[in-house]
């Protein structure tokens, strides 16, 4: 519940009339001493475990500790090298043992409150939040590529801070948000592992039911040999080269296309195949061909850097080059999608075996990726499945859509104290 705001001048600018204006690393430990011995076998997290604009880590691994950054529960992982911090990699440490000690990458800025002073969660959702990233980021210094956060700078910042009853307020509206989305994510890694298992049960195993309910191929389903394939597949089906069931349109080099002024449209790239649209991503004109336009539910799949493929639900945006949106005329969303992840390993081999800075695929390699098709009965059975799995997918989407802007548009708002709150009742609705 919003209270009366009453604010006063300070060094720093308006503030509310009961926050304190401290100096970042009086009231945040930076690096704390954390003890491992060398030697130890101990849990490691590295850069790549932390995602873009994601307060979980990514899972760890085993390792013998000979040096790096050490953390505990509780505390926030900011990555202080570029361009890890600009596209996001801060996390909040939540998967380790009570009292377990892990260590990680040298380029982790470790950061924890103070007691009395500071929440642990209050200062994750500071170190996210886009004064202290803004700081940050000018606060780094090193060779083009190379550049790293100066601690010390960022040490000596000043900040409001409010009482750490209101910061258990801020924070449990923020990681109510955090909550909904991370479930509402681990629900479509679920969808799409039941969609990929069943997938593969029927078009790779051909173990979907007979007339009778039961498993085809085990069952005794009639099976004929297909030369193309060099193996038995179900009587009735066909192969037919990727590029056939589907249409690959690649994306423009949209430099060409400049925003006109205060118009525009998102670029979408490889980017922002991973972490969605943000603050940085580049922009467009908006009076490009629309069919180079990318919209909810579209199928998107990269075939150069990182290949990978998606059903997109960020919103409309602008085709980069290197990315193929993925259509047909003639079969249901589920069905092309599923097939390219059933050959993304295969393309992901051929683009490492490139000699050239980027792998990538040609478009050849989707004329010999076959695809099978199967009768009209049993394609219009699987639909009836599948097609709910991609709803669903692209429903969840558009939630994770609206919670992340809620949240992003509060955070700063929360952590100025030009929203304040005196309940720990708010409402992610």
């Amino acid at each position: 519940m919003a209270t009366e705001q009453k604010f006063k001048q300070t060094e720093i600018g308006l503030i509310p009339e009961d926050w304190d204006v401290e100096v970042f690393s009086n009231v945040i430990a930076i690096n704390p001493k954390r003890d491992i011995k060398k030697g130890t076998t101990a849990r490691k997290i590295s850069m790549q475990k932390l995602i873009e604009f994601k307060r979980k880590i990514d899972g760890f691994e085993l390792s013998e500790f000979k040096g790096g950054s050490k953390f505990q529960n509780e505390d926030t992982l900011m990555a202080r090298i570029t361009p890890c911090l600009e596209n996001g990699k801060t996390a909040y440490v939540d998967l380790l043992e009570d009292n377990e000690i892990a260590f990680g990458s040298t380029e982790f800025i470790v950061l924890s409150g103070k007691d009395n002073l500071t929440r642990n969660d209050f200062v994750y959702y500071l170190a996210i939040s886009p004064k202290i990233r803004r700081i940050a980021i000018q606060s780094m210094t090193g060779t083009s590529g190379r550049q790293r956060i100066q601690a010390d700078l960022l040490g000596d910042v000043e900040i409001g801070i409010p009482s750490l009853e209101e910061q258990k307020s801020i924070t449990k509206i923020l990681s109510d948000f955090d909550s909904k989305i991370e479930l509402l994510q681990k629900q479509n890694k679920t969808l799409e592992a039941i969609g990929q298992a069943i997938f593969k049960h029927w078009f790779i195993d051909f173990e979907f039911p007979n007339e009778e309910g039961k498993p085809y191929k085990s069952s005794g389903g009639e099976v004929v040999f297909n030369e193309e394939l060099e193996k038995e597949i179900p009587k009735g089906w066909e192969a037919k080269p990727l590029d056939q069931i589907a249409n690959f349109l690649n994306g423009l080099a949209l430099q060409k296309f400049p925003p006109e002024g205060d118009v525009f449209l998102p670029v979408i790239k490889i980017k922002e195949l991973r972490q969605g649209i943000t603050e940085q991503s580049d922009k467009a004109s908006p009076n490009i061909d629309k069919k180079y336009i990318i919209n909810d539910g579209d199928v998107l799949f990269s075939w150069s850097g990182t290949l990978m493929v998606v059903i997109w639900g960020e919103g409309k945006g602008a085709l980069n080059q290197h990315l193929f949106k993925v259509t047909s005329d003639n079969f249901e969303k589920w069905f092309y999608y599923y097939w390219i992840k059933n050959h993304l390993r295969t393309f992901i081999g051929i683009a490492k075996d490139k000699t050239t800075t980027m792998g990538h695929i040609k478009r050849h390699h989707l004329t010999v990726s076959k695809v099978l098709v199967p009768n009209d009965v049993i394609l219009g059975r699987m639909n009836e499945i599948m097609k709910s799995f991609t709803r669903k997918i692209i429903k969840n989407k558009l939630e994770l859509r609206r919670l992340i802007s809620l949240r992003d548009t509060l955070l700063p708002k929360l952590m100025s104290g030009e929203i304040r709150v005196n309940n720990l009742e708010a409402s992610t609705e």
